[in-house]
């Protein structure tokens, strides 16, 4: 599982999301922090409290494209 920082236009302070190793939100913060740092580092330890494991299977994005492949 990884913490992310978010902001969006319309709540520009920053919320920590927990996202699995499959890119599904498992949580999301509902305070609002100032920086970036702030909200990674509160997300982490809400994480350590989990105590969770990702079942999902992990995502390569960076995996090349079927089409860019050599035959």
């Amino acid at each position: 599982m990884q913490v992310i920082a978010i902001a969006t236009p319309n709540r520009p302070d920053w919320r920590w999301r927990i996202v699995d190793y499959g890119g599904e939100m498992v949580e999301e913060s509902y305070e609002a922090f100032p920086t970036i740092a702030a909200a990674v580092g509160a997300g982490s330890e809400r994480l350590k409290k989990m105590d969770a494991v990702s079942i999902s299977p992990r995502v390569h994005p960076y995996r090349r494209a079927p089409h860019l492949r050599g035959r």
